[in-house]
């Protein structure tokens, strides 16, 4: 019996040893875990885990090799409870609505007065108009040509009208090539291309010396124009309405080049004063000499001190061209005189008219202009504090002040660098102190965080640097840094400053040499559907998550979005997880990952893909 209990004595012994070795092995890969979380942040093993397998390449793969996996809700056990409560699918929207512009709606448009094109301007759907469904692309859509192609070359399929290949064709505005469009680089006013017409510019102002960066092409067409503005660094703000010329927006953006459903109606254009270095209107159809001048107003609000006003077609060269016009002499004259007559009282001077050109030029300052108002007053200059604010303003019928200066030799607004240089120069609305709390050094401090962030979202997202995203929007751009930081890459960004923001800072960023436009997110964005590669928010849902549904503000990024595009999202890690369920119902790929900084910030980054899907040519739209 005593040999029995000594051999149990052992077994006994035996199995404390082992459990005590288990646990001490255990808490020791605990511990290295712990002080691996603590010094470094982990990355997701690679973007194509989340996005389609179509999209998965060697040059993808070769960056999971590099980065360990994340496991992220290690970290986030307690937050992450609520991902696991039901997730609501939404169901495709009927094929009508591929190209549904919720703003834009001609049914809802026919409701309003032609008066001053009214019925064309925003009007956005009620409450009861909303819809909770997903615009579907149509049957056939391709991922459309990567830049500089798709400059060229448009799928059929992606936009299926033929109307401006007919309407435009003498014009070669776009031709019909088989299952794609081809853009010859056409014009009503540009017989010669888009290319030569930009070169007879360019030998009457100083067009590529740097000086002129940011443009505004008014009735852009399909925004050849601002297409090959492109190769001479001028970033060009084209829009048009939606009218009966249809999709010309939608045709330049699908070409990767700038542009919004916009016109110049009864309110200001959605963009601050003293925005772009050039406005130009090539027979873009705008009554300039109707309304006392008034829409030309609103041009020199948003231009530049020493800003140039570019005009061909009617009625410039009206002595040649008034049979065609199939206008009298008379009239075209009357019409170019009245110009003359706005352009004066607005204190612009006349730079040439040559041929089919003629160029005006803005003041730099308002010294001598005050000096003339005082002789005659019409239009007066405006008494509003607030020239920048240009969301649902009724435009005015007086001339915007620039601000104040006491040598006539200086801009108002301050120097600008020439581009390249401007990108990352402090800019004069910093330097004077107009946004609070904004100052040089927190501008620099941004410039170095974006820096970093932009760093880490090529590891996270490695297509950044791959040339796939062409248009990108940032849903809420305070500084414009993050459209600062992708220069580097054949890309450009719409920056939004929501109109519910702390700070209003769109002056700012067009004074960096980059585009953007006012908006309120509780409202649909002026566009067409599947026009946007890639898509940033940064604290966009904490700013909008008392204000309106969060699950619209996703539909409409939903229908901005491409398929196959990406979404990257910056905030707090309750609101991800809210965002998370409802993007997983929107036939989304998701993943949550940590902060640039590490596993502790309580930041957080939500990156999501659109997986493809098309709507069938029925009611019942099954995905394919």
């Amino acid at each position: 019996m005593a040999k029995d209990n000594t051999g149990l004595h052992h077994q006994t012994e035996a199995r404390r040893k082992k459990l005590t070795l288990v646990l001490g092995v255990s808490g020791l890969c605990i511990l290295f875990y712990v002080l691996g979380a603590w010094q470094t942040s982990n990355i997701p093993s690679s973007y194509s885990k989340i996005g389609c397998e179509t999209q998965s390449n060697p040059s993808t793969s070769s960056s999971s090799s590099e980065s360990s996996d994340l496991d992220f809700k290690s970290h986030n056990q307690i937050e992450f409870k609520e991902t696991n409560q039901t997730i609501k699918n939404l169901e495709p929207c009927d094929l009508s609505l591929s190209e549904y512009t919720p703003c834009e709606d001609r049914q809802r448009g026919r409701r309003f007065d032609r008066n001053m094109m009214k019925y064309r301007e925003r009007h956005c759907p009620s409450k009861d108009e909303l819809l909770y469904c997903l615009i579907p692309p149509p049957p056939n859509y391709k991922i459309p040509f990567k830049w500089p192609q798709s400059r060229d070359y448009a799928w059929y399929d992606n936009i299926p009208h033929k109307e401006l290949s007919v309407e435009k064709a003498v014009q070669n505005w776009i031709q019909v090539e088989g299952d794609r469009f081809r853009f010859p680089g056409g014009g009503t006013m540009f017989p010669r291309g888009a290319d030569a017409y930009i070169d007879d510019i360019a030998r009457l102002i100083p067009l590529t010396a740097g000086g002129i960066r940011t443009a505004i092409d008014t009735g852009c067409g399909v925004a050849s124009f601002g297409a090959y503005l492109l190769k001479r660094d001028i970033l060009a703000v084209s829009f048009a309405p939606r009218d009966t010329h249809e999709a010309q927006v939608q045709f330049a953006l699908e070409r990767g080049v700038p542009a919004i459903i916009g016109i110049m109606g009864s309110k200001r254009l959605p963009y601050p004063a003293r925005a772009f270095d050039l406005a130009h209107c090539s027979r873009c159809l705008i009554p300039w000499f109707k309304n006392k001048g008034l829409y030309l107003m609103e041009v020199d609000r948003v231009l530049r001190p020493g800003g140039y006003w570019i005009l061909s077609g009617p009625p410039i060269n009206w002595k040649q061209y008034w049979r065609g016009w199939e206008r009298t002499e008379e009239d075209l004259k009357k019409e170019q005189d009245s110009i003359e007559d706005v352009a004066k009282s607005l204190c612009w001077k006349k730079v040439i008219e040559k041929g089919d050109l003629a160029i005006w030029r803005k003041p730099i300052n308002h010294i001598e202009c005050k000096k003339l108002k005082q002789k005659n007053n019409s239009p007066p200059l405006c008494t509003s504090d607030n020239a920048d604010f240009a969301w649902y303003k009724d435009l005015e019928s007086c001339v915007t002040p620039l601000p104040e200066t006491n040598n006539p030799e200086e801009s108002s607004d301050g120097a600008l660098e020439d581009w390249p240089d401007r990108a990352f120069a402090v800019p004069p609305r910093i330097i004077r102190g107009t946004i609070q709390d904004i100052n040089a050094e927190k501008f620099r401090e941004d410039n170095e965080v974006w820096k970093e962030r932009i760093g880490y979202y090529k590891k996270i997202v490695p297509e950044i640097s791959h040339g796939r995203f062409r248009n990108i929007m940032d849903m809420n751009a305070y500084l414009g840094g993050f459209a600062a930081s992708m220069l580097k890459y054949p890309s450009w960004v719409m920056n939004v400053v929501p109109v519910d923001a702390e700070k209003q800072t769109l002056g700012v960023i067009y004074e960096r040499g980059l585009i953007g436009t006012y908006q309120d997110w509780c409202e649909g964005f002026s566009t067409y559907p599947r026009t946007y590669d890639m898509i940033h928010a940064g604290g966009l849902f904490s700013l909008y998550e008392n204000r309106c549904d969060l699950t619209l503000i996703l539909l409409e990024m939903d229908r901005i979005l491409r398929p196959e595009g990406t979404v990257v999202m910056r905030d707090n890690v309750e609101t991800l997880t809210k965002v998370e369920r409802i993007a997983k119902g929107m036939k989304w790929n998701t993943q949550i990952v940590d902060h640039e900084k590490g596993p502790y910030n309580p930041e957080k980054i939500l990156v999501a893909v659109k997986t493809y899907w098309t709507g069938q040519p029925s009611n019942n739209n099954n995905n394919n």
